[in-house]
């Protein structure tokens, strides 16, 4: 039991840590969530600015790179001033390009600048279509943050349903856990107290097994005194009864020979004296030894009555032992029954409890794992909006220098179809 009240209290506390836990991702969560509708709105405007540079350069850039790099091969005399300028422009795109990568700790746009140079420096050399490149690199930048933006939307429904089911799972697992352990605790409370009940009732039978004895002991020693009395009083009476039947023989035949000696001493010559019976005394005597054989009967009687009442009262109270002795044997065949099927039942519920504890640790051990991936520290709306508001910025000025690169190209066509 102690060992058992030791797991239910580990278990309440890692309960209590893993619902603090889940407070805490949950409002981890709540933040998340919000920051993450910040976040795609942000990306979502960085892609439009992005796109709206590419329909920039698509309409605006086509034709100016047409006329330079074309020019530039029939005219030898302004090659050199706009070989020089496209270099500025160049030079002043993937500057802008990098400053801005740089000051936002962008990866992803440090990468698009090398790139972009790598791009101007293989087309002016190759004399292929620069623009278009640049345009194809735009393209792929795009359609990478439209991927990551997936992804990380993918990711974030994921963290949710998972954390959803998770802590459904904790929630499940912990009723279950706590249904267990009061199971437990109340057939432990009712196994105890019918092991109790039994001991009780044991001490009892115990006690009416040791009464019992006393009484049988008692009631030999009343019916062996009994039988001692009765005896003594019977040979008294016999004896008393005799002595009465002999006295009265005696003095009954003692008048008769009385007279007939007195009629032949008035005739005969004068005898010695005879003796007589103390008729006064035999009358004494006799009604004494009648008084004590009625006091012997008497006696008797009262012995006789004594025994049967003692004998009546040894078998009522043998009789109520014996019924009580039989009750108490069924309560402790029933109780000790009934407290071994709780103790099995007991044994299967620790079980269920064991191995629902192991997964809810295994669950929680997930949950962990779950947060550690899905709960991040993410940047605050205003470093997030300032950082977009910043690279809106300078995406805007790489777009104004390629403008004013296009608005610089335009004179010069326009002044060859004049000549025309």
């Amino acid at each position: 039991k102690a060992n058992a009240e030791g797991d239910l209290s580990v278990t309440k506390k890692d309960l209590a840590d893993a619902e603090k836990s889940l407070e805490l991702m949950t409002s981890s969560c709540m933040s998340a969530a919000t920051d993450h509708e910040t976040s795609v709105k942000a990306r979502t405007e960085e892609l439009q600015v992005i796109a709206e540079a590419k329909k920039v350069l698509l309409e605006n850039t086509s034709g100016a790179a047409s006329v330079s790099y074309s020019f530039l091969q029939v005219s030898n005399g302004g090659s050199t001033r706009l070989s020089t300028r496209a270099d500025l422009v160049n030079y002043e795109v993937v500057s802008a390009v990098r400053r801005l990568a740089s000051k936002e700790k962008s990866p992803a746009l440090a990468q698009l600048a090398s790139r972009i140079q790598a791009a101007l420096n293989y087309g002016q050399q190759s004399g292929e279509d620069v623009f278009a490149k640049v345009k194809a690199l735009i393209s792929d930048m795009i359609v990478r943050l439209q991927e990551e933006a997936g992804q990380e939307a993918s990711h974030k429904a994921y963290c949710d349903k998972e954390m959803a089911g998770t802590q459904e799972k904790i929630d499940d697992l912990s009723y279950s856990l706590e249904r267990l352990g009061s199971k437990v605790d109340k057939k432990k409370a009712t196994s105890t107290n019918l092991k109790n009940e039994v001991q009780e009732l044991q001490a009892e039978l115990a006690d009416i097994a040791k009464s019992q004895v006393d009484l049988d002991e008692v009631r030999r020693e009343e019916s062996k005194t009994f039988a001692e009395k009765k005896a003594d009083l019977q040979l008294g009476l016999t004896g008393v009864r005799q002595a009465l039947r002999v006295l009265k023989e005696y003095y009954a035949k003692e008048p008769a020979s009385l007279l007939q000696k007195k009629a032949t001493l008035g005739q005969d010559p004068e005898l010695p004296e005879y003796h007589e019976a103390a008729a006064d005394a035999s009358t004494g005597i006799i009604g004494l030894l009648e008084v004590i054989e009625a006091d012997f009967g008497k006696s008797l009687a009262q012995a006789e009555m004594e025994e049967d009442s003692a004998a009546t009262e040894y078998e009522k109270i043998s009789m109520q032992n014996r019924v009580t002795k039989v009750t108490k044997e069924q309560d402790v065949k029933y109780k000790t029954k009934e407290s071994a099927e709780l103790d099995k039942s007991i044994a299967e519920l620790s079980s269920d409890r064991e191995s629902t504890q192991t997964e809810l640790d295994a669950v929680l051990e997930y949950s962990k794992t779950l947060r550690a991936q899905c709960i991040v520290t993410p940047e605050t709306y205003e470093e997030r909006t300032a950082r977009r508001e910043a690279e809106i910025a300078g995406l805007r000025e790489a777009l104004s220098i390629l403008e004013g690169e296009v608005a610089f190209l335009e004179k010069p066509k326009k002044a060859l179809r004049g000549h025309q």
